[in-house]
Parts: structure tokens; sequence; C-alpha cells
């Protein structure tokens, strides 16, 4: 499996080796040229884009510091060696990507958008007013760059792209199938559960966005060279606009979808200057949407609108253009109905179509089977789970006269609530009551309006989520919090990114280092999958499991923490009878690990079997707090939420 990426990877360096030798053509060698330019730009892209989730329209503005980078260091310092000038214009933009993204990813959704927007627009304004710079709205004219002192030829700066393009593609392919890549995956599928597994959503959101606007430079560094010419109308709205198209239409989360998707935007406006050529285009696609729709339909994968609506649109889209002679003047219209049709119709866009249709998998499933496969080290669960067991008299959380209150309502009023080591403490009471506000607390979520808390005798107020998690307290949550998109040992590995010291270098050159902390944290996912009974299902995606199977997913994740105190938010909803008895059993066994446990959950037959100690919430006050049988006898828990079932059963 690991040499798979590789071998893929040479075939298509000689492919494009071979290209120019075989195609003597300058157009069509200018023309795969700006291609492989563009998909460069579209991995950094999609990793924004489809891996953590942003909406960014500041990658032209980007790709324009990319190009004025160089373009500024061959016509002041032309003596500058061609690689260290694209290693400046990387830094330069990537410098440029972070002084965007620190204020910028501070917001989301249509603010980030349009912040990102602004950028760029401010960028291509800049470079049209700083003549003594840039040459202002004149552009700069270019020579092809020098490469160990010898001028390279188109046909040789075409090798140099493909050599570049296919670099980026394994770097990119490295990173997003690392923890790196990981913790980017999993601020798309939930923040608040990133957050808690210890990875801090805002830096990494940053760095998704440096690692992206690095690649924007060295593409921009590239076009440079190879338009010989950049002014500043080039890198405008319109082109953020056709990037960010490009990443839709081809497919997010996958390389060979921004590879289709560089294709489509150069091609597309070419194609549609070409009468004949438009009319072969399109009968050919629309014989492969009517082809591949019917194989959807016959999988039982999809209803017919999703098939039917596109297939019919191609076709007819194809037979129209058999009744004109210029279809330069309907080039806008087609192309905004050719995008309206993926967009809505292929939300994975083409390539996840094709890989629904044919029934491929990706990488990322394949990867998690191949290392669910490897064999678990003895010792792997306890490595994985085992905590520090002290005496169980001394506390490891007190929280005294906590407050938490949303405008005039006080979901905590005044709670105190000391967990001891070692125990299983129960936080039980009605809906409303005041019980996973509670565990919003704990781990940062709300910071309490009043009161103190401290964890192992340090206060914990006001630190972030991420910092509570490595500080060893873990959760679950009430309303599952998985990365659905994201393999069940995926996922428990990202409950062990704090067990890596692998920085970018390590991963993108494969380092012993990271090969070592990647074996070994693989080993320990598989062992804690295995914890909960869920090994079996290690390669299936979280969202395809069956709730209760999520349910447990989520301790294991939890675990892989290595917690000194676990917070399991009703872990017991939506379990069968059979599978209540399995999580008790794994309670217990957590426990036997020495790690403390605080319990919320409504069946009252797990918490009286399981629990130490009790403590009773209504309405957002602690109103009882004792062993499991003096909390069912006490008359204020009786009335608040027991009544009805004890005072029947005491009728009896």
């Amino acid at each position: 499996m690991k040499s798979r990426p590789l071998l893929f990877a040479a075939i298509g360096l000689a492919l494009l080796v071979l290209f120019p030798v075989v195609v003597d053509n300058a157009y069509y060698i200018h023309l795969v040229e700006t291609i492989s330019i563009y998909a460069i730009l579209l991995f950094g892209l999609d990793i924004v884009v489809g891996y953590t989730g942003q909406v960014s329209l500041g990658h032209a503005g980007l790709f324009g510091i990319g190009a004025y980078a160089c373009g500024v260091m061959i016509t002041n310092f032309p003596a500058t060696p061609f690689l260290v000038v694209t290693a400046i214009a990387i830094a330069v933009t990537a410098l440029f990507g972070a002084v965007l993204a620190l204020p910028a990813l501070r917001v989301t959704g249509p603010y980030l958008a349009m912040v990102t927007l602004a950028f760029g627009t401010i960028i291509q304004i800049l470079i049209n007013e700083m003549d003594f710079l840039t040459n202002g709205p004149m552009g700069i004219t270019l020579t092809k760059p020098q490469l160990v002192g010898h001028q390279l030829s188109e046909r040789e700066f075409f090798w140099v792209v493909a050599f570049l393009l296919v670099a980026a593609l394994l770097v990119v392919h490295r990173i997003l199938r690392s923890h790196l890549g990981r913790a980017f995956e999993a601020l798309r599928g939930s923040p608040v559960a990133s957050d808690c597994m210890g990875v801090s959503v805002y830096r990494y959101k940053v760095y998704a966005f440096v690692v992206s606007a690095g690649l924007a430079g060295l593409a921009g560094s590239l076009y440079a060279c190879s338009e010989q010419y950049i002014s500043p109308n080039t890198y405008n709205f319109e082109l953020t606009v056709l990037f960010l198209l490009a990443i839709i239409m081809g497919g997010r989360k996958t390389r060979s979808g921004a590879l289709l998707g560089a294709a489509i935007i150069v091609m597309l406006p070419k194609l549609l200057d070409d009468i004949v050529l438009f009319r072969y285009v399109a009968c050919t696609f629309a014989a492969l949407v009517l082809v591949g729709g019917g194989i959807f339909v016959a999988k039982g994968k999809s209803t017919w609108q999703r098939v039917a609506v596109p297939a019919v649109g191609t076709v007819a889209l194809a037979a129209v253009s058999f009744k004109l002679e210029n279809i330069g003047d309907w080039r806008l219209a087609i192309f905004g109905l050719i995008t309206l049709l993926v967009v809505y119709y292929l939300q994975d866009g083409i390539v996840g179509f094709a890989r629904q249709t044919l029934g491929w998998h990706g990488h990322g499933a394949s990867d998690a089977l191949a290392a669910a496969a490897l064999p678990a080290p003895a010792g792997a669960v306890s490595t994985s789970v085992v905590g520090t067991a002290t005496p169980a008299t001394q506390d490891l959380v007190a929280a005294d006269k906590v407050l938490m209150q949303f405008g005039g309502l006080k979901a905590l009023n005044d709670v105190d609530l000391h967990v001891s080591r070692g125990t299983i403490h129960g936080l039980i009471g009605p809906n409303g009551s005041g019980k996973s506000t509670m565990m919003n607390v704990l781990t940062g979520i709300y910071v309490p309006t009043e009161g103190a808390i401290a964890f192992k005798g340090q206060s914990i107020v006001g630190r972030t989520s991420a910092r509570i998690a490595l500080a060893g307290i873990a959760r679950t949550f009430q309303n599952v919090q998985l990365f659905g998109e994201m393999t069940a040992l995926q996922n428990v590995l990202v409950g062990l990114h704090h067990t890596y010291r692998s920085n970018l270098l390590d991963v993108a050159l494969h380092l012993p280092r990271f090969v070592r902390e990647e074996r070994t944290a693989s080993a320990r996912a598989y062992a804690l999958l295995k914890f909960v009974g869920l090994e079996s299902l290690a390669g299936e995606e979280a969202r395809n499991l069956p709730y209760g199977k999520q349910r447990l997913l989520e301790i294991a994740r939890a675990l892989a923490l290595n917690p000194e105190l676990l917070l399991l938010d009703e872990p017991a909803a939506g379990l069968t009878a059979p599978d209540i008895k399995d999580l008790v059993v794994i309670i217990r066994k957590i426990r036997e690990h020495g790690i403390t446990l605080v319990l919320i959950e409504h069946h009252m037959d797990v918490v009286m079997s399981v629990c130490d100690i009790v403590t009773v919430l209504d309405f957002g006050q602690k109103i009882a707090e004792g062993t499991p049988a003096a909390v069912q006898a006490n008359p204020q828990v009786i009335k608040a939420y027991l009544g009805g079932e004890l005072d029947a059963s005491a009728a009896h």
C-alpha cells in the first residue's frame, strides 16, 4: 500500500516527461504546462476547501503574490538561481498567507469568504499601484529562467514544471495521509470534537492555510516564468472563482479531482471557442454520463433525479451544439449550465461521482485497512488506556460554586462537584437539569460565569478545550460528534494526535521518525478499537456505523488521549440490551486501568450498578449526592427524577 503513491507518481512523471517528446507542438506543450501549474495551486486550495471546510476567495491574490515575487526577483537580481527564486516566492506567499489567516480564520462561513475576497482585491490594487516594485499596469516581462547556468527552453521548462507537479502531488498526498491531514479533516467533521481531542481548531486552520498559500506561491512563480509576462489584471476575482469551481467540479479531497478541475478551467474556455471540438466532447461526455448514470441506478445508489437530470441536460447540450454555428456566443450560458449541473447534482464532483458509480474506494479507506492489519503489539491496550492509579480519597476534580448563566437562565446555579480519583461518579437528573452544561464547563467549551474549577489542583477556568484535553480530561458527547467522512481507525488516530512529534519535513520526506510514530499510533488505535469491540469495523467510515457502534467509537477515541478523567455523556443511548451489558463491562475495565470516570446516563440500572458516588441535578442545582442506594432512597430525588417509577415499584 505504501508504495502505491510512489508508483503512481513515477508513472505520472514518466508520462509528462515523454509528452513534449511525442507531441512536438509548442501550443499543446504550453497548454499542459498551464494545467500542471494550476493543479499545483488546486492541491493547496483543496486542503483549505476540501479538508478544513473553509471557503477562500483569496487564492488568486496569493497566486499573484507568488508570480510577482518571482518576477521582481528575476528582474532585479537576475543572477539568483531559479530554485532559490522559487523558494523565496513560496516563503513570501506563505508569509502573506499567515498574515491573512491569523485574523481571517477567527470568523467562519460567509464572513471568511468576504475577508479573503477583500484580501484578493487589495493585493490586485497594490500590485497595480506599486509602480516602483511591480511596474504597475505595464506589468513585468520575463524570459525563461536559468537552471545551473543554462537557459531553459520551452521543453526543458515543461520538464521542470512536471517534476515540481509530481513532487507537490506526492508531498500533499503524504501530508493529507498523515496526522496533519487527519487534523485538517477533523476540523471539517466537528470543530468541537477536534478541540476536545487536543487538536486546536484555530492553530490547524492557520497551518492548513499557510501550507495552501505556499503551494499557491509555487504555482505563481512557475506561471510567471511560463507566460513570461505578468500584469495585475490576471489575478482578479474571476480567476479565484474559477479556482473554487475547479475544486467543486473536479471533486474535493482528491488529487485526481484537482488535476481534472485544472484541466476543465484551462480547456473549457478554449473548447467553447471551437464548435467542432465542442460537439465531439459534448457527445462523448453525454454518452459517459448516460452509461455512468445507468450503472449508478442499477446499483441502487441514487434516486433517478440525481442521474436523469444531468444526463438529459448533457444530451440536450450536445444536441443543441449541432444547431449552433458559433458556440462562442453562448459561452457564458453554457459554462454556467455545466457548472450548475455538476455543483447541484454531483456534490462530490466528477471524480466522486465516478468513484461511487464504479464502487472505488479512496486511499483513506485502503490506508486505514492496511494500518488496521498491523499486529497489535503486546500491551498495546494498556499503553493506550492505563492511567496513574492513586488513592481514591484524593480529589481529581474540585468544582466549587459554579454558576453558568445564559442571559436570565441559570443552567448551573452554585453547583459543587468533587470527583475522587479512581471512582465512577454518576451525574444524573431530568432533561435540562444542567448535566451536559457541567460537562461543557469541565472541558472548556463554556467558561463559567462564576466559580472555581481545579483539575489535579490546578485551575482550568479560561483554558481552551484543547489544553484541557491534553492536560488529561477526555469526553464523549450527548449528540455523537464523530468525524463522519473518516474511518473508525482514523477517528481514533485523531485522538492519538498528541503522541506525534513529527514536523512537516518529517511527513513530506517520510523520515524514520514519522514512519515509526505512524506505525506505533496505528497499532495503538487498532488496539483501542479492539478494546471496545470495533476492530472488524476499522476501515468503515464513521458515518456508516450503527448509532450504538458510534457511541463505542467515541469512547475509543476519547481513550486515545490516555486521560486521567473520562467524561461519558449518555454512552448507553441507542444501544441494545446486550450492547449495554458490554458497555458496563467496558466501563468497569476502564476504571480498572486507573481512569476516573464521570458518567451521565438515563439508564438507571447502569448508573446504580457501576457508580460509586452519584450527584443529582435539578433545574441547575444540586439536590442530592451520595451512594447509589442513598440517592435512590432520597425523597427529593424521587420527587424530581425517579418519582413515578419508584413509587410504582414501592407500591408493589
